[in-house]
């Protein structure tokens, strides 16, 4: 017989036997015989579905400017995020109760097509109203966020539990992704407005478009997974293994690549609860839900509503938007330098917990700081908040079997949205007393 031989995520598990063919992959295992085989392929395409996993919502924020504008009465920034997080957090929490036993091609190609439909109907009713203001369009708008946020839980959720029983470095792409759609939106956005500033109508013009490169993304994204993906020699080899340890969730995208696993592969082993992997990674959860309780508290209301005027006038907030973003992104490269990834589980506590020293920051720099050290302020809060992430979501999954990382990825969205929705609703303590509502 041959020996089988357990390796890191650049070294997949590899049975060297006489059922080995000269293709580059055994009979048996199914596993690339070159570790580097469909891996660049698969780091790219996680970048992109982790991209459009946020790039309606990122599309959502930057366009808030256009949306002040139609109403300016409404908190646009505010009441927009504070729509969208109840139906995610509500979600998530279901569908991360039962996702043992949700099909993860189901959940992710739905939740993209939902962003994709959605984003649409964005542009729909844009024209519907030929971009006039009013109580009905608003509220059409809060629907519209309202499907965001069901497609945010679909996917997000779905894609991290996916990705966590494969390389941590998939996981680092998909996160990079999502912070690369607030740098694009970002990028874009202060394009479209310089192209369209001087034109009737420009900031309406400039939002439909910028609209509809948002949904070409994510229909990009429903077919990179739905038919790209699940093909890639690396994945499947991950989604073989998580099988034979008794995921239920991979069937349908091995069935899509080809390969059909018998029941009785599955692996018998104790596998631990939802409450077990609460327990043992306690600290990591409410580490991803500080993070984002911060992070949220400040981005994007306070930037758009608190920060004063400027020299920059209608350019600064999304000058502040765009730091963030840009920062953000930077942040969650970070880690792939190894002197500088947080491993320490007390080390990342402590930096999460410090973090907290931004709120008076931003607060006397609001109050009596220039524009450069808002600047500088928000750079940090991204870079902080990349970094961050991405430390907690490659750590907390390490030494679990496939099912075990699947629900802890689950676990770890929902904590993530939870912090999310607290923050967006602390963001309001700003400007109460100020006579702005």
């Amino acid at each position: 017989m041959g020996k089988t031989v357990f390796l890191d995520c650049n070294l997949p598990l590899i049975r060297v036997d006489k059922g080995s063919t000269m293709n580059g992959a055994t009979e048996e295992s199914g596993a690339p015989a070159r570790t580097e085989q469909g891996k660049f392929t698969a780091l790219a395409v996680c970048w992109v579905l982790g991209l459009g996993s946020l790039v309606s919502w990122n599309s959502m924020l930057t366009i808030s400017d256009y949306y002040y504008q139609l109403f300016p009465h409404y908190h646009p920034s505010r009441v927009l995020t504070l729509v969208y997080q109840p139906f995610a957090l509500g979600v998530i929490a279901i569908l991360a109760y039962h996702e043992a036993k949700i099909d993860t091609r189901w959940r992710n190609i739905r939740g993209y097509a939902l962003f994709f439909i959605s984003t649409v109907l964005l542009i729909v009713l844009d024209l519907v109203t030929s971009g006039k203001g009013g109580i009905g369009p608003y509220i059409a708008l809060c629907v519209i966020v309202g499907s965001f946020g069901v497609a945010d839980a679909f996917v997000q959720g779905g894609m991290v539990g996916d990705l966590s029983l494969m390389c941590p470095e998939f996981i680092q792409s998909f996160m990079a992704g999502l912070a690369a759609s607030g740098a694009l939106t970002s990028g874009l956005r202060l394009i479209t407005k310089a192209a369209f500033e001087d034109f009737h109508s420009g900031l309406r013009k400039g939002t439909i478009l910028f609209l509809s490169i948002s949904a070409a993304f994510e229909f990009l994204c429903v077919v990179l997974y739905a038919i790209v993906f699940p093909k890639i020699p690396l994945v499947k080899f991950y989604r073989k293994k998580a099988a034979s340890e008794g995921s239920k969730t991979v069937s349908s995208d091995l069935a899509a690549a080809g390969i059909q696993i018998q029941s009785n592969q599955e692996d018998k082993t104790e596998i631990l609860s939802k409450k077990q992997l609460f327990q043992k990674n306690m600290d990591y959860l409410f580490g991803v839900y500080l993070i984002y309780v911060l992070t949220l508290s400040i981005f994007p209301g306070f930037l758009y509503e608190n920060t004063g005027e400027h020299q920059l006038g209608s350019w600064y907030p999304l000058v502040l938007i765009a730091m963030y973003n840009v920062w953000d992104l930077v942040g969650r490269y970070v880690p792939l330098i190894n002197c500088l990834k947080l491993e320490s589980r007390k080390g990342l506590l402590i930096a999460i917990l410090s973090r907290f020293l931004l709120v008076p920051a931003f607060y006397f720099t609001a109050k009596y700081g220039d524009q450069g050290w808002m600047i500088l302020l928000t750079s940090f809060l991204g870079l902080s908040n990349g970094h961050l992430t991405v430390c907690v979501f490659t750590a907390a999954p390490k030494g679990y079997k496939a099912p075990e990382q699947n629900a802890l990825g689950n676990l770890l969205v929902m904590f993530l949205l939870g912090g999310i929705f607290s923050g967006v609703a602390l963001d309001w303590l700003w400007i109460i007393g100020n006579g702005s509502f």
